[in-house]
């Protein structure tokens, strides 16, 4: 082999391992949107098993459950660890605004009478032109879902945060 022919093979080895790794960084990349994707809609569907149940401070089972516990079961059927207390929840992952909320996006509340302190919490399961739905514990409706425009939690509405 000459010269000439070792430095086009070694220029096509090089060519071709560049390739390689771009495809493979490419494919890790959608194949990490798709499992992020996956994890969101699995959060989603385990909050929304437990629609109906009744609201219990400090319950942690379908008999009866606060806010704080649905997003702690919720997020745990995905391999996430969340603090008990919505307050210490109100502290995971990255600060979202109001109008970039996305679903499994945790929203957080002011309920009682400090306006700034979180009591409230739930998660985003849609958003649809400009409508942000979230199921959450109510006291008085036990596991339902609401609309952030809504009067009520449009008033209590603190922040948002993203997990994933």
């Amino acid at each position: 082999m000459n010269t000439k022919s070792k430095k086009i093979s070694t220029f096509s080895l090089f060519y071709t391992f560049i390739l390689l790794a771009l495809s493979i960084q490419l494919s890790s990349c959608s194949s990490t949107k798709k499992i992020r994707k996956q994890n969101i809609s699995q959060v989603v569907n385990t909050a929304k098993t437990y629609r109906g149940t009744p609201y219990r401070y400090g319950g942690t089972t379908r008999s009866g459950i606060d806010c704080s516990a649905l997003i702690y079961h919720s997020f745990a059927s995905v391999g996430v660890t969340m603090p008990r207390t919505s307050e210490e929840q109100s502290k995971i992952g990255k600060k979202v605004s109001e109008r970039n909320l996305e679903k499994g996006d945790v929203v957080f509340f002011a309920t009682g009478k400090r306006k700034r302190q979180v009591t409230h919490a739930g998660i985003v399961t849609e958003t649809t032109k400009g409508q942000v739905w979230f199921i959450h514990s109510s006291t008085s409706l036990g596991v339902t879902e609401d609309n952030l425009n809504n009067n009520y939690w449009s008033k209590a509405y603190l922040f948002g945060r993203r997990v994933f």
